[in-house]
């Protein structure tokens, strides 16, 4: 499979740029494409060829459509490998975690389902309660993966991730990395307040 094409949206470049690169806080214009992001990305082989520094490419060229729309956005792990390599310290990660968020406010359908109800879950937990209390956390990734079956009809599915995540609690519990506890972060209020903070800027 060869890699996308990139649609040219002259108009749509410099504003979609600038976008992304306020929200990211990443300097996109300093990419030269030297692919070393490519050659380190942990899960470049499921991502169907988009490759970090094709995202950068995309975004630098208007292509609005795809760089919202990939399996690198969902997919993208967060391991910081791409940042680490790139001669000029930009952070993929970051401009995955913001596209994201953009697919999201703009009412896009996942790519990956499962995934976009875990991060979800997982942000919505540590901005309730100052960090993220597993049991907590998990429950409510379970019950949306459980509601979104329910509506397809895909009992099955249910069934087998329950299956799933009941049989690695318990190897985690032998383990000893089960955490049962339910703690709250004292700083929650300052958590809260950033969120909102960051949500008025990029309605802005």
């Amino acid at each position: 499979m060869a890699a996308p094409a990139i649609d040219i949206n002259p108009d749509q470049a410099q504003p979609f740029l600038k976008e992304v690169m306020d929200r990211s806080g990443q300097n996109l214009s300093a990419c030269y494409q030297c692919r070393r992001c490519a050659a380190g990305c942990s899960v470049g082989d499921e991502t169907d060829f988009f490759t970090p520094n094709l995202l950068i490419r995309m975004v630098v060229l208007g292509d609005r459509e795809r760089a919202l729309n990939n399996q690198l956005v969902w997919k993208c792990v967060s391991c910081y490998t791409c940042g680490t390599r790139c001669p000029n310290d930009i952070q993929t990660a970051r401009i995955t975690e913001t596209l994201k968020k953009m697919a999201k406010a703009e009412h896009l359908p996942p790519l990956q389902p499962k995934i976009a109800d875990f991060h979800d879950a997982f942000v919505r937990s540590g901005i309730r309660w100052g960090r993220v209390n597993e049991m907590e956390f998990m429950g409510a990734y379970e019950m949306k993966f459980a509601l979104r079956n329910i509506k397809a009809r895909q009992f099955g599915a249910i069934l087998d991730e329950v299956k799933t995540q009941a049989g690695l609690g318990m190897k985690m519990t032998q383990l000893r990395r089960m955490h049962f506890g339910f703690l709250i972060a004292k700083g929650r209020k300052e958590i809260k307040a950033l969120q909102r903070k960051s949500k008025q800027r990029a309605t802005h």
